[in-house]
């Protein structure tokens, strides 16, 4: 009669315990819908949502962002960007201007060598209140690369002509920089130098080095 008692009485906590889970059907401890108690079933049964990534799913966690620069890094970074500049600058002049309605090859890299003197010393009045700029990693490389692709298509174009030089500098940035295939750099390489002849040399006239 005791052990009768007993079992009705632990009977009755048991249905008291799965009733005050919501989710929970009479007779288990544990909600529906889940695997092994603790198993990656029970959040997700819980919540309602996926607590990570499914099967073949990348996990896109959030990589964390690199430090700032800081303004020491900022402050030689804007006088490089002036110092460029004031070498286009030089560089245009002495290809020759010529006027707004004819103008000569370097009036074009003088217009853009300007507009990287101001921007740079833009820079250089904020180089203490900016914290946009990252410190120097591995991926700072790649644009210490498109600044010496553009030093030297600036030293070749009036030697030997835009097209090899114009070629070569889309071709790097695309493949190299980009990460392009072989294929896309190298027609869209040829491409843009065809479109710049066409639209500069034989529809504007503009009088830039080009061999043919």
């Amino acid at each position: 009669m005791i052990t009768s008692w007993r079992r009705r009485q632990e009977s009755e906590e048991t249905r008291e315990e799965t009733a005050a889970v919501p989710g929970r059907p009479e007779g288990t401890g544990r909600p529906e819908g889940t695997g092994t108690p603790g198993g990656p079933g029970d959040d997700e049964a819980v919540t309602g949502e996926p607590t990570g990534p499914g099967p073949g799913e990348p996990d896109t966690a959030e990589e964390p962002a690199p430090p700032p620069a800081g303004p020491v890094t900022n402050l030689v970074v804007a006088l490089v960007i002036v110092a460029l500049g004031a070498a286009g600058l030089v560089g245009s002049w002495s290809l020759g201007l010529g006027g707004a309605s004819a103008p000569s090859a370097g009036m074009w890299p003088f217009l853009v060598s300007a507009a990287i003197t101001c921007l740079g010393a833009a820079l250089l009045f904020q180089a203490k209140r900016t914290g946009d700029a990252e410190t120097f990693s591995s991926s700072s490389w790649l644009v210490l690369g498109g600044l010496a692709t553009m030093a030297a298509f600036a030293s070749l174009i009036g030697v030997i002509g835009f097209e090899i030089p114009a070629a070569l500098l889309a071709f790097v940035w695309l493949r190299f920089i980009g990460r392009e295939s072989w294929l896309l750099s190298t027609l869209t390489s040829l491409g843009i130098v065809v479109a710049f002849y066409l639209l500069f040399v034989a529809v504007l006239a503009v009088p830039i080095p080009h061999l043919f």
